[in-house]
């Protein structure tokens, strides 16, 4: 978890910086990690580990969201950036192309915020299963004893929570669990990076995302595989003409 929050932290604030500063941040990162690994190993406190990774989370979010909107968002482009890529705002073609690519942002914004307020209602809906074992553990368990397999797994809040977790059954085995909610939200917080990342190199119109519906796992893929929804709707919000 802190080694793929800082693999993100790296890509996103290397972005259109410089050589030297990516190699300082590099390493700055690295040293980090390691750090937090043998410090978390000497205490031994799962507490530690879990504050560093929320703090790293945290940072890498909000950044993220910050360039998100200034470097996305229509309204807040700089003029001479809109000008740029108009390619003259005096000609009436590229006016409109201009327009166009305002429109198509706007539904990309709209699109990545609704990636992350579902991605984290997931990773924070398994924070809070989380907490309410670790509670009522000893509860929690007597119940699963009762209710038996299968329906008993929905009880395993640890399981929910972690991507791997390891659980004291009532003969002092260990039983690896997998962590159900983190690894879904971790999931669309990645693919969102990515997404993000491929439109703020300008390939808005190459690179789309596909996600039928909020019940299914969202993809970055290249437009001409792309594939079209079963209502004719386009990722992206493009439409068939711009098809």
């Amino acid at each position: 978890m802190i080694y793929t929050t800082c693999l993100m932290f790296y890509a996103t604030f290397s972005y259109g910086q410089s050589r030297r500063y990516a190699v300082i941040l590099g390493m700055f990162l690295v040293c980090l990690a390691v750090f937090i690994t043998g410090y978390y190993h000497y205490l031994q406190d799962p507490t530690f580990h879990q504050n560093a990774y929320a703090v790293l989370t945290a940072i890498v979010l909000f950044r993220a969201m910050y360039i998100m909107e200034t470097k996305l968002r229509p309204s807040l482009q700089s003029q001479d950036s809109r000008l740029d890529q108009a390619d003259g705002a005096n000609d009436h073609k590229a006016s409109k192309e201009q327009d166009r690519k305002d429109i198509r942002d706007g539904r990309i914004l709209k699109t990545m915020w609704t990636m992350i307020a579902f991605g984290l209602s997931i990773f924070l809906g398994g924070f809070a299963i989380w907490s309410l074992d670790n509670q009522y553990c000893s509860k929690l368990i007597s119940w699963r004893r009762q209710i038996g397999l299968p329906w008993g797994i929905v009880l395993e809040g640890h399981g929910w929570w972690y991507v791997i977790s390891h659980t004291v059954s009532e003969s002092h085995t260990l039983t690896p669990q997998r962590h159900v909610m983190t690894g879904t939200g971790a999931y669309f917080y990645i693919v969102w990076g990515i997404w993000l990342r491929h439109c703020l190199n300008g390939k808005h119109d190459e690179y789309v995302l596909v996600w039928p519906s909020l019940f299914s796992f969202p993809a970055v893929v290249h437009r001409k595989l792309a594939l079209v929804g079963a209502r004719g709707s386009m990722p992206n919000g493009m439409t068939k003409k711009e098809n």
